[in-house]
């Protein structure tokens, strides 16, 4: 399959997704983003319109054998940083992607620093 019509469809389903859930001041949205290479997360005050905090593979220089082991640390670095900024409960928005894989592992990774969604 073409590289085009997958990123139209994947963003396709990303804007069907955001018309219904939408993060909050007391339930902020986490949002996934993923490369071929890395791997990205934000949690989102759609509200405000601000980032809260945010954690990638780059920026907080996480590394592992495989890249879903790189996505559950990243998932667990940023539910940490939440807890500690007072975020207890998220809405997660995986972004038109597959709930599957790295996407997936970053959900887990997440729930296991103490992320409720």
């Amino acid at each position: 399959m073409d590289i085009k019509i997958k990123r139209k469809n994947r963003i396709r389903r990303h804007k069907r997704v955001r018309a219904v859930i939408k993060g909050t001041s007391e339930r902020p949205r986490l949002s996934v983003f993923r490369s071929a290479n890395h791997i990205y997360a934000q949690i989102l005050d759609d509200a405000r319109n601000i980032t809260l905090l945010s954690a990638s593979d780059i920026n907080d220089k996480i590394s592992d054998k495989d890249k879903k082991g790189i996505a559950f640390k990243v998932g667990e670095v940023l539910a940490k940083r939440a807890v500690e900024k007072g975020i207890g409960s998220i809405v997660f928005d995986r972004g038109g992607y597959n709930y599957h894989g790295r996407v997936k592992a970053l959900a887990e990774g997440a729930r296991k620093g103490g992320l409720k969604f």
